[in-house]
């Protein structure tokens, strides 16, 4: 009797076909990958940087000269409008060739002060097989956080991609194919849940990069458990947004707008919540759903629509309720969706919805929402607003829009949180540290200190003389 493969499908929010499907690995071939990752770490990592720079420069290259398919394949997997879509592939190469070229001064050799007799240093080696798990909702930027860094440091990679990208995983492998990568430096498998966690737990991995939920990442360290091993966590965010009242208030309206409902609000960055100083509060909503109202809610292939669906009916029908909920509780909905045909309940397509007259009872300004809502309140200074942003277990990144920096500095050093902002949002600088704190989870990515998460440190204590 011949048994049947299990496969992973890739379901369509465009209209819940089926897009792709693939087999899901055996034991065998998780086996298989990850022996040939570490018997080509041993060679990889004893490439000079700029061999290594090489390679991914080639990748890189390869990557953007596939911008014209990966824009329709990002449409159909993941709902992102073909108007917008060739955005990720920017930030993909910014972070990329930044992360490749800062290798030489990350990585170099730290040497104290001079000690006669004596040579001294502190050498950063590589950590072995680097295993990413990467989401669905900024599917090349999520990846290429770990990726390039973890190639550039000297480590082998294996890349989990989520089941609604699963073609995301395939560029990068044809990508660093058409570079001529050696045979096992990169390689992607397709796993389910529970093939995760045991690679893990199994010991196959030297580090763990994961993007996702905080259940998730409570199963990662779960599964991690006794192995000793680093594991990277990015879980999510509620992030907050302060308008002062001497904002240059279009420019903040604007923003905030786009940091709200770009994506479908499908950001772990993106702005779910914002405080207004009481001069300013009525403009703020108004704006906002001024904004919000022009959208154009459609088939994410069409080069007119801005605002596709959202991954799944189920997370739009889950924002739905938030907001019903809060409406029930009082708050008041400046959008009329009924103008965005579309928008119906058990369809993955949403309008955006502005909600004032909110407060942290409800769960659209406590729960991450991951979708295109945006609650407002009204604060009477700074002290209420700093109360209010680190009202939650989440701690990615925080926007104060504002024209005095010393007050952004006085405000920046009270938030709990990974990121600080003054004028811009929903944005990450490959040059500073990626982090966050209490829910959002631990470690780092990008800038130098990502690198450092990425190394282990070797000491070198050397007598020059003995006699």
């Amino acid at each position: 009797m011949q048994t049947i493969q299990a496969t992973i499908q890739c379901i369509s929010p465009i209209d819940g076909s089926i897009y792709a499907e693939r087999p899901i690995a055996t034991s065998e071939q998780i086996q298989a990958c990850f022996t040939a990752s570490r018997a080509a770490q041993s060679t990889w990592r004893r490439l000079s940087i700029q061999e290594r720079a090489n390679y991914c420069h080639a990748a890189v290259d390869a990557m953007l000269k596939m911008k014209t398919r990966i824009v329709e394949e990002l449409a159909w997997q993941m709902g992102r409008p073909v108007s917008v879509g060739a955005g990720e592939l920017r930030g993909f190469e910014e972070r990329a060739r930044y992360m490749i070229e800062l290798a030489n001064t990350a990585l170099a050799d730290l040497v104290p002060s001079p000690t006669a007799g004596f040579e001294r240093r502190i050498l950063r080696e590589p950590l072995g097989v680097v295993f990413t798990i990467a989401p669905w909702n900024y599917p090349f930027l999520t990846t290429v956080n770990s990726v390039i860094p973890a190639l550039m440091a000297g480590n082998t990679s294996v890349l989990k991609h989520a089941a609604n990208t699963l073609l995301v995983a395939e560029r990068f492998q044809e990508a660093f194919a058409t570079a001529g990568l050696p045979a096992g430096v990169f390689q992607h498998l397709v796993l389910d849940h529970m093939q995760t966690a045991k690679v893990i737990a199994d010991g196959l991995t030297d580090m763990v990069c994961f993007t996702g939920s905080v259940a998730a990442g409570k199963a990662m360290e779960a599964a991690a458990s006794g192995r000793f091993i680093p594991v990277g966590l990015e879980l999510g965010g509620k992030d907050p947004a302060y308008v002062r009242a001497d904002a240059n208030l279009q420019h903040a309206i604007e923003n905030l707008a786009d940091g709200a409902f770009f994506n479908s609000g499908q950001s772990c960055c993106g702005i779910e919540r914002i405080y207004a100083h009481e001069s300013v509060y009525n403009e703020v909503v108004a704006g906002i759903a001024k904004l919000g109202s022009q959208y154009k809610l459609g088939n994410p292939l069409d080069p007119k629509t801005n605002l596709g669906p959202m991954i799944k009916p189920a997370s739009a029908d889950f924002v739905r309720e938030q907001i019903n909920q809060a409406i029930t509780a009082g708050a008041v909905a400046h959008v009329d969706t009924s103008e965005f045909e579309l928008d119906q309940a058990g369809s993955a397509y949403m309008a955006p919805q502005v909600l004032s007259n909110v407060d942290h009872s409800m769960s659209v300004m406590v729960e991450e929402s991951f979708g295109p809502v945006v609650g407002i309140m009204k604060v009477k200074d700074d002290a209420e607003a700093i109360r209010l942003m680190n009202d939650s277990p989440y701690g990615l990144t925080a926007a104060i829009w504002t024209e005095d920096v010393e007050a952004a500095e006085r405000i920046a050093a009270e938030l709990q949180t990974g990121t600080v902002f003054m004028n811009r949002c929903d944005y990450l600088d490959p040059a500073l540290a990626w982090t966050g704190v209490k829910d959002t989870g631990r470690g780092c990515t990008l800038s130098s200190i990502g690198y450092e998460a990425l190394t282990r440190p070797k000491s070198l204590h050397f007598r020059l003389q003995t006699r």
